[in-house]
């Protein structure tokens, strides 16, 4: 639903994109070094139930700007209903970066979730392979 007159629904550059471009309705200046804005797309969504939105950043901007979704993927759980704003922050260390309204700013993805309910046990099932092994286990932390 558009929430402003200027405001574009989420739409795919190309057939069979994964992500729906969002699109600015507002400006904003991003510092250099770690300067983020909260952006408003001027729309809201009504996900499915058993479904999330995923608010990704898109590959250009980080690539050429360094400019990313600080929480990304930003979820939309299915009973939000308010405006998709998009939380930018610009990682170049010398550079700013201007968001314009019009601006493509980031991408939704929806995605089918598990509901599955939490259970409180006494112990977990038999040890495996990885075990309680967690950051740099597989060799990827050099």
């Amino acid at each position: 639903m558009r929430l402003c007159e200027q405001a574009e629904l989420p739409s795919r550059a190309h057939e069979g994109d994964a992500g729906l471009d969002l699109v600015a309705v507002e400006g904003a200046h991003l510092a250099p070094g770690g300067g983020r804005a909260t952006i408003g797309t001027g729309v809201a969504v009504e996900v499915p139930e058993g479904w999330a939105g995923l608010v990704c950043p898109r590959s250009g901007l980080a690539a050429r700007h360094g400019v990313t979704v600080v929480n990304g993927p930003g979820i939309v759980d299915s009973g939000y209903r308010g405006e998709l704003r998009v939380v930018l922050c610009n990682t170049d260390p010398h550079e700013p970066f201007e968001v314009r309204a019009g601006d493509r700013i980031a991408q939704l993805m929806l995605t089918p979730v598990s509901l599955a309910a939490v259970v409180e046990v006494e112990e977990l099932a038999a040890g495996t392979i990885r075990s309680e092994a967690g950051f740099g286990s597989s060799g990827g932390f050099g």
